[in-house]
């Protein structure tokens, strides 16, 4: 629990889709009032993700925590009544009204940055394969592990069924 003076990382809820609106009319708050040392950092977490569509790569921000908006602060009256009081904000996370700091494990996770992900194919989606000894083959996505981009696909093969694991770059969602 940080102490009184001391600065801390808050969560404020908004309104979805006004992430960076909160962010920037807060951030022309602490400008014009001159609370830089009161209220030092505002951020929105965005990853980048790269989603497939028509066999092409196409990289996309995207906020990891819609709704919600991070604040590195010192807590007091004057601090929480700007950030409460910004418009789009509906409040802290925290029981009631009294807003709870996040730990440093809390922090590195939610501001780790952005990590390109492959998204574009779920389990159950029909694919077309792109490359490989399954060139042209469609098949039906059985399973999607992002972290190591890779997919396992259910094909038919010789009247049998086979599953095949291939990039995710080597397949394309059938529309």
């Amino acid at each position: 629990m940080p102490e009184e003076n001391e600065l801390a990382w808050y969560v404020v809820h908004t309104y979805s889709g006004y992430e960076n609106k909160v962010m920037d009319s807060l951030q022309k708050t602490v400008d014009n009032r001159g609370l830089q040392e009161t209220i030092r950092e505002i951020r929105v977490p965005i990853e980048e993700v790269i989603e497939i569509k028509n066999g092409r790569r196409h990289v996309v921000p995207r906020k990891i925590y819609p709704g919600y908006v991070l604040v590195r602060m010192i807590m007091n009256d004057e601090s929480w009544y700007v950030v409460r009081n910004t418009r789009g904000v509906t409040g802290f996370v925290g029981p009631g009204s009294k807003p709870i700091p996040l730990t440093e494990e809390e922090v590195q996770t939610m501001l780790a940055d952005g990590k390109k992900r492959v998204t574009g194919v779920e389990p159950g989606d029909n694919v077309t394969i792109l490359a490989g000894p399954f060139e042209s083959f469609t098949g039906v996505v059985q399973e999607v592990n992002y972290r190591e981009k890779r997919v396992r696909v259910s094909v038919m093969f010789i009247g049998r069924e086979t599953q095949v694991e291939l990039d995710l770059d080597q397949v394309n969602k059938e529309e």
